[in-house]
């Protein structure tokens, strides 16, 4: 990477081009050292900001597409406000402390998803459903899948750099967006921002707003829809509005049932468990063992020790880096909830320092006596993981409030059962990982099926 001279700024980015604020914050690496500093706008630029993009119009249907495609493979491979990507993804690695490898295929999945972002949200589409009143089944009636709205706000999160492609499927359906960008790692979302701007979309179409928790706020109240990201209390803050969509926790679990062979599908729960650094909401949580979990404990744990403690930028890491003391305070949280169960891996601690004042969270398996315990639902942000006891007794009440469930098992009644749980939003059937995910497949859900409705139409 080329030397850093200054601060970097990242401005927000308004309806009237960049901004920099009065207001910064001081953005540094995992190991304390300021990189950058971002703009805190007020609520009344927000305001403006938020007006203009009601006041906009939407591209058409083909430039949007053709800006999109444009912009992944820019955002990807080209120099943006005067970065090139080789040091945009050190950057990202050092202030976000996710491993480089980890940030390289971020970049890569935003440049793929951006272009096919538009066949993607297709997948949402009912069937019944044409995109267009001119489509000649309009002539004897029939359903248009149409906007909810006109104006789309994210509250971006920081834990992940791919994150920052959720604002993709919108534009493809012509949406304006307001990103506010996540204070702990906002280039992500800048450059996204930026490159939109430099492939066809208008400054009034896109905006980056970066803010305080007041202003915040107010670029939730001023969109037609918008998506947040944070824990449970996010959840049950906005749970009853149809508005906006929360994502929150995923607790990811995997189920495996004396009929099957854990053994084979070792390969499968350990990465399931450590992929991405262990901080998506994908990542394995916790791992339910039909008969005695000890021997599960054991082979995971057995495994995930051999994992190097290397600083985010290294091209071997795996595990996400934190500042010391933020890795010391998820550290206690751990120690504290683990109390009275049975430590396999990370029992004495997890936090082993890298010598400049960054350190990371090295795996936790610990074993509970039974499938209700609480712990099963504590969520880490690195690869942690609760292996449990489960009985037919038990029954699916332990596996519900899960983004993911891998049901290892050839039990054709309990995979119905599963199926039909409304709580357990994914099932994968197999040896297939919790992380799996692939274009145009529901995550949550389909975005779409938030973003637009029917509407009948008939024409002569």
């Amino acid at each position: 990477m080329s030397v850093i001279p200054e601060l970097i700024a990242v401005d927000a980015l308004g309806p009237h081009g960049a901004y920099r604020a009065h207001n910064r914050l001081t953005i540094s690496d995992v190991a304390g050292h300021p990189l950058a500093e971002l703009s805190l706008v007020p609520k009344l630029f927000v305001t403006r900001a938020m007006t203009a993009l009601h006041k906009a119009k939407t591209l058409p249907l083909e430039d949007r597409l053709a800006a999109l495609t444009k912009a992944g493979k820019l955002f990807a491979t080209g120099v943006v406000n005067g970065m090139p990507a080789a040091d945009h993804q050190y950057l990202v690695s050092r202030i976000s402390g996710t491993p480089l490898p980890i940030v390289r295929r971020a970049v890569e999945a935003i440049e793929r998803l951006a272009t096919g972002a538009y066949d993607s949200a297709q997948q949402a589409r009912p069937i019944g459903a044409v995109n267009d009143w001119r489509d000649p089944q309009a002539q004897r009636g029939t359903a248009i899948w149409v906007r909810r709205g006109n104006v789309f706000a994210i509250h971006a999160p920081g834990n992940h750099p791919a994150v920052a492609s959720v604002c993709l499927e919108p534009l493809a359906l012509g949406y304006r967006v307001a990103i506010r960008p996540s204070r702990r790692e906002p280039l992500s979302q800048y450059r996204l921002i930026s490159v939109l701007r430099a492939c066809g979309f208008g400054d009034d179409q896109v905006v980056l707003l970066p803010t305080d928790y007041d202003a915040a706020g107010e670029i939730l109240r001023q969109a037609d829809l918008s998506m947040v990201y944070g824990g449970q209390e996010v959840i049950d803050k906005y749970a009853a509005n149809p508005m906006v969509l929360p994502n929150g926790p995923g607790r990811s679990k995997i189920l495996l049932t004396a009929d099957a062979d854990w053994r084979s599908s070792l390969d499968m729960i350990v990465a399931s468990i450590s992929h991405e650094g262990g901080t998506a909401c994908v990542n394995t949580t916790a791992v339910f063992v039909e008969g005695d979990p000890t021997p599960v404990a054991e082979a995971i744990a057995e495994r995930l020790a051999a994992i190097p403690s290397l600083p985010p930028e290294n091209e071997q890491a795996v595990l996400t880096a934190y500042s010391l003391q933020a890795a010391k305070k998820i550290e206690g949280y751990l120690l504290a909830k683990a109390a009275g169960t049975r430590a396999h891996l990370g029992g004495d601690g997890v936090v082993d320092e890298l010598g400049d004042g960054s350190a990371v969270l090295r795996p936790a398996v610990h074993q509970l006596d039974n499938p209700n315990a609480p712990q099963a639902n504590i969520e880490l942000a690195f690869p942690c993981v609760w292996v449990a006891p489960w009985t037919r007794e038990a029954g699916i009440a332990p596996l519900k409030h899960t983004l993911v469930l891998t049901a290892v098992t050839r039990d054709e009644e309990l995979l119905d059962e599963l199926l039909t749980e409304p709580t357990i939003k994914n099932l994968y059937i197999g040896n297939h990982p919790t992380y799996w995910m692939e274009p145009g497949i529901p995550h949550d859900g389909y975005l779409g099926e938030f973003l637009m409705r029917t509407k009948a139409v008939i024409r002569d």
